[in-house]
């Protein structure tokens, strides 16, 4: 499976796209269909913000135990 690269952008728009999703399911007035569509597209949010925070995470550990060599190496993702 090829691996997504994610950039900040894309984790500001997804997780923007999460709190609007949040907000639609607080104010109670959708279906049950709609609700289950919106809780659907909110898990696929978190889990795509969650890989963008963890290979954040993993870049800066690499940064950080290379030193001041300016060099990076791309981090493999474990899924």
């Amino acid at each position: 499976m090829a691996k997504k690269t994610s950039s900040p952008l894309d984790f500001e728009k997804a997780l923007k796209e999460l709190e609007e999703l949040v907000s639609r399911m607080e104010q109670g007035e959708l279906t049950l269909e709609e609700s289950l569509k919106c809780f659907e597209r909110g898990i696929q949010l978190t889990r795509a913000c969650q890989r963008a925070l963890k290979e954040a995470e993993q870049k800066v550990e690499r940064l950080v135990r290379t030193g001041d060599r300016a060099e990076t190496v791309p981090f493999a993702s474990e899924e």
